[in-house]
């Protein structure tokens, strides 16, 4: 059971495909690969499974760090192709369409294909996957920041000033560009990321199983659980490095390969900035093609560590004593009976066709589900992954909205501080269930406590946050789409587009205006300064006593709260994460032996299916519902220009208090029912003649109680 509890719970159908190769190897293939390898590949050095761990570790922390990129730049690639947050998350959700409709079939062909040959087409496919998802910047036309035309070098120039003569003109220009060939070209990129996304999900697919089963089935027993725990403890990294990339890449101008002649006059705090999104995915797919190159060249199967014919005898040794030393089985049956009486989809899965294998899943499915432990530990991991989905896809956008910072700074923070304190978290779960040699009371019980922890640091979090910016027009405004008379009347002979977006501040009252028009400004300054030179806009009739206003949103006064409430939530991951091991161990204590294996692989596809699909759609739709000013593009919502930051918080952080409750209940029942069983099981014991009880301890002492209680 080593290799299945250090590996994360969401990826378990590796198990199914591991043990069937070790079945089947064991049953058909005693010792008929034993004689020719070892002379035939030895000087190869692909055979040798420590490059395999290695090799397999690079891939899948580059497979990680493309898969998690898009939510590091998901506020980014709203901005730039105007996407509701909504639309964002089902962008997201769309990496586990792919995977999961084909994930079911990798325990039925694992033994029958190349697998190291697998493992590399799925790679190549994540690689092109990732180019692309950048297809939709080289078809598009350069960014343009205020809506205006390309000959309109200094784009926020005139555009936006209050000038009577040219304003109809920019105002018809706007939506003269609103063609049937536009809003093709906008459907067509938005489902090229689509497609994308769905290829990286199915590249993904033969990675993770096949690369674990393979380490399984050809390094020695004694090595397969720290292999696996090196390989499991670098692929962690991923994410944390896909953040990192975003922090980098989006410092960068989007259209860094075609800047305009007359440069930029944007500031990467101006609201309007767009980073380069699109190079992190080059580096990314560049990673995933380099790393997945040796995949080719490593043999179908190779010599086994040191003891090659050993080792599958051992494999059904393992998974029959030692489980049954450390309590881990409910099965009363003796080997010899359980082996014979598996029918579980694991054992008969090889002897299938796809057809036979598709009609039997059910039925097995079903016979799982019956088990109460496994069903509310599998929901309550439900609720927690639908709160991490939401939280890894949207906590940047969320933290550069509510506290006025770039999406760069916002990626570096959780790239440094979430994702450290997630790995923390497991490892300190793991290290928990080990050292206190904890049974399924004490696990219940660990996951309860971590839960209900991480509920209480989860309270200040309603409280830490900025007010919302005080935007001339629209702050008091109940409509998504704004009217020229909720403005102020000095600026109606302006004749502002309504489409226009760049924003400008008055100092002294700290209200904001979201054109220079819209604060009747008629004239620009711009002040050279040592390191950059700041736009000032002049004769401005909305503002008072005339004042000058300055370029860019207002600088918010709370800035600094974002450390303490990312520790808060750091701290609340780790002790969320503190769940994972002891959780994972219930599932496997919870349900037959012969039904371990696909108890885990049912448990990774609801996790897919209830939690990884749609908690991305359902956190964007919440967030989207705290919009107070949506931009236009052809009169359809685009993006989201300003938020209610109260709401937003509230209905952020509520989604995922909601989350942990639900966990919390789940932890909870679950701990009460193993209660009930260990109190019933003591109750029988002692009420059993002298004679049973003998038998008992002959049998082995601390058997019964345990066996009892699962």
């Amino acid at each position: 059971e080593g290799p299945r509890q250090l590996w994360p719970a969401g990826e378990g159908p590796q198990v199914p495909d591991k043990e069937t190769k070790a079945t089947m190897g064991t049953e058909n293939t005693p010792g008929g690969k034993a004689s020719p390898d070892p002379q035939d590949v030895r000087p190869s050095v692909f055979h040798n499974i420590k490059l395999f761990v290695l090799c397999h570790s690079l891939l899948q922390l580059a497979q990680l760090m493309i898969s998690g990129y898009l939510k590091s730049s998901i506020s980014t690639v709203e901005k730039r192709f105007g996407l509701s947050s909504q639309t964002s998350g089902l962008l997201v959700s769309f990496n586990e369409v792919g995977n999961t409709a084909l994930i079911v079939f990798v325990s039925y062909f694992g033994s029958r294909v190349h697998r190291p040959r697998m493992i590399g087409y799925g790679a190549i496919l994540v690689a092109l996957a990732g180019l692309l998802m950048t297809l939709p910047h080289f078809i598009s036309e350069p960014y343009r920041y205020d809506n205006t035309s390309p000959e309109d070098m200094p784009q926020d120039f005139k555009a936006s000033l209050c000038l009577p003569t040219t304003s109809a003109p920019a105002r018809t220009h706007s939506n003269g560009n609103c063609s049937s060939y536009t809003e093709t070209r906008h459907l067509s990129v938005v489902g090229i990321m689509f497609v994308a996304q769905t290829l990286l999900g199915v590249g993904g697919v033969p990675i993770q199983p096949f690369g674990i089963s393979y380490i399984d089935d050809f390094a020695h027993n004694s090595n397969s659980p720290l292999y696996l725990g090196i390989l499991f403890a670098v692929t962690m990294m991923g994410p944390g490095l896909a953040f990192g990339l975003g922090s980098l890449m989006l410092r960068l101008y989007v259209d860094i390969n075609q800047m305009p002649e007359g440069g930029i006059s944007l500031t990467i705090k101006d609201p309007r900035w767009v980073g380069a999104w699109w190079l992190g995915f080059l580096i990314a797919a560049g990673s995933v093609a380099l790393a997945a190159i040796p995949y080719f060249f490593f043999p179908k199967e190779m010599p086994k560590e040191k003891h090659e014919l050993q080792f599958r005898r051992k494999v059904l040794a393992v998974t029959d004593s030692p489980a049954r030393k450390d309590k881990d089985s409910p099965s009363k049956q003796s080997p010899g009976e359980s082996t014979k009486k598996q029918d579980g989809l694991v054992q008969i899965a090889p002897n299938l066709t796809v057809i036979q294998f598709i009609k039997v899943f059910p039925r097995v499915l079903l016979q799982t589900l019956r088990h109460p432990i496994f069903l509310l530990v599998v929901l309550s991991q439900v609720c927690l992954s639908s709160m991490a989905a939401g939280m890894a896809t949207f906590l940047p956008k969320f933290l550069e909205r509510q506290f006025s910072i770039t999406a760069s700074y916002a990626n570096l923070l959780i790239g440094c501080l979430s994702f450290p304190s997630v790995i923390v978290g497991i490892v300190v779960g793991g290290v928990l269930v080990k050292r206190l040699h904890l049974g399924p009371v004490g696990c219940g019980a660990l996951c309860l406590l971590g839960m209900l922890l991480c509920l209480f640091f989860s309270l200040p979090l309603f409280f830490i946050g900025c007010p919302s910016h005080q935007i001339a027009g629209i702050t008091h405004q109940t409509s998504a789409q704004p009217r020229p008379e909720l403005f102020p009347s000095c600026m109606e002979v302006c004749s502002c587009p309504s489409d226009g977006f760049n924003p400008v501040c008055d100092p002294s009252t700290r209200v904001e205006y979201i054109t220079p028009c819209h604060a009747g400004c008629s004239s620009q300054v711009v002040q050279d300064a040592l390191d950059k030179s700041q736009v000032f806009y002049t004769n401005c009739s909305c503002v008072a006593e005339g004042n000058p206003v300055m370029a860019g949103s207002c600088d918010s006064t709370c800035s600094h709260l974002v450390v303490p409430f990312l520790l808060l939530v750091s701290l609340g991951s780790a002790l969320a994460c503190l769940t994972h091991t002891p959780s994972f161990m219930l599932i496997l204590r919870g349900v037959k032996k012969e039904d371990k294996t696909l108890a885990v692989g049912i448990q990774f596809m609801f996790l897919r299916i209830l939690a990884w699909m749609p908690s991305p759609v359902i956190h964007g739709s919440a967030i989207d519902t705290t919009c107070v000013h949506w931009a236009l593009s052809c009169g359809r919502r685009a993006v989201c220009r300003y938020y209610n930051n109260d709401l937003l918080r509230n209905r952020f952080i509520g989604l995922q208090f909601f989350f942990k409750t639900g966990s919390v209940i789940c932890f909870a029942l679950v701990l009460a029912i193993l209660r009930q069983q260990d109190k019933e099981a003591r109750t029988k014991e002692s009420r059993s003649s002298p004679a049973v009880a003998q038998q008992l301890l002959v049998s082995g002492p601390g058997k019964k109680p345990e066996d009892s209680r699962v």
